[in-house]
């Protein structure tokens, strides 16, 4: 059994593969941060998280729509390069869709059908139940608290072929992250780097592509 599963099935300690032996990383006023010596994840432990509701709360302010063509282009730098890769008429999901979707939108006007899911704005679990020739999360998974589960579970709904496209921030260093405006966000918990990401393009038999200093894109032998 990889990392990843055992860390979907409840084996605690680092919420991404499971491996007990982590560290502390950096502490603030706020909350201490921890790594993992295994697959390089930053995290915040449970104790430090928000509740669901002020999370929520903190979602509620947040202000994107579709019209927004600031937004439109952020979303693009992951977008535009998918565009490139899917074959036509493609079934995509959109994880973690957010309180104003945009990116499905980018999708279905170029021809391609999208599901939204999202906790809070889009909470239709049967949609996880189903398998999609491209997922995307954009700025999701630093919000995840048990990101090895949500992401296996992301990785067993890809078909055969499949793109899996994320958007977030990647920790560089200690020094870097101390400064980092990233990390002052309350409801962002879990910081992911490359070596991070290539941990995850192992367990899968993969390897990541990074577009930017952002995107990364798996696909799915």
């Amino acid at each position: 059994m990889d990392e990843l599963t055992m860390a979907a099935r409840g084996n605690y300690g680092c919420p991404l593969c499971g491996n007990t032996g982590c560290t502390e990383f950096y502490r603030d006023r706020q909350r201490p941060y921890r790594q993992c010596d295994q697959c390089d994840l930053v995290f915040v432990t449970n104790q430090f998280q928000l509740t669901a509701e002020a999370e929520k709360a903190v979602y509620d302010q947040h202000q994107n729509c579709p019209e927004d063509a600031g937004y439109r282009a952020f979303l693009s730098r992951l977008a535009a390069p998918l565009l490139e890769r899917l074959a036509p008429d493609s079934k995509g999901l959109d994880f973690g869709s957010g309180p104003g979707p945009t990116l499905s939108v980018i999708f279905q006007e170029a021809g391609h059908d999208v599901a939204l899911f999202d906790p809070y704005y889009a909470n239709h679990p049967a949609l996880l139940q189903a398998h999609y020739d491209f997922i995307t999360s954009t700025e999701v998974v630093e919000h995840l608290s048990q990101p090895g589960n949500e992401l296996q579970r992301l990785w067993a709904q890809l078909k055969p072929g499949g793109y899996l496209g994320l958007m977030t921030k990647l920790v560089v260093s200690p020094e870097a992250f101390a400064s980092w405006h990233y990390k002052n966000d309350p409801t962002h918990i879990s910081f992911f780097s490359k070596a991070t990401f290539r941990f995850i393009g192992t367990q899968w038999g993969v390897e990541p592509q990074f577009l930017g200093d952002d995107v990364i894109i798996f696909r799915k032998a």
